[in-house]
């Protein structure tokens, strides 16, 4: 009997989506070595401060934190070295070519498990300006206000 298919995310770039105005992603399988895996099914990582970059046609991933696994004997990687990105040719002249003409960055969303490999998330972004991080803030603040009352009002209690 099969297991049910489950995506069991090992970790979320949260800040992603403050710092960044996120616009097209991919899935793309990541280079792991030896005891990561283990630290990544422990549930151990950390996407924030991780970029990805184009180097020489292929796709590296930047200052993401896979710390060393307790258990393992030993290991020289390192726990923020860069990783090498898995996805298609064409996939990837198509992001250098918008990373180029349009001056975006290539950010980690999600780091997960599909199918017992290890997927990573990745989007391009462009930076927010400080006054579009409060405007998103205050539109966030104001749904979720006009949803309170909506709720209070559905309660029967009135204001």
């Amino acid at each position: 009997m099969k297991k049910p298919q489950t995506n069991p995310v090992v970790a979320r770039n949260r800040k992603a989506a403050h710092d960044y105005q996120l616009g097209e992603s991919w899935e793309a399988g990541i280079v792991l070595e030896g005891p990561e895996v283990k630290a990544l099914r422990a549930g151990r990582a950390s996407l924030i401060g991780g970029f990805a970059m184009v180097e020489e046609r292929e796709i590296w991933l930047h200052g993401v934190y896979i710390p060393q696994y307790s258990q393992s004997r030993w290991f020289e990687g390192g726990s923020r070295r860069k990783r090498k990105l898995l996805l298609h040719r064409g996939q990837i002249d198509k992001i250098e070519r918008k990373v180029n003409e349009s001056g975006l960055t290539i950010v980690p969303i999600t780091l997960y498990f599909k199918e017992g490999r290890a997927k990573v998330e990745i989007a391009l972004a462009r930076g927010k300006k400080t006054w579009d991080k409060r405007q998103t803030l205050a539109e966030r603040e104001a749904t979720r206000e006009a949803e309170r009352a909506l709720n209070r009002r559905r309660k029967g209690h009135r204001d």
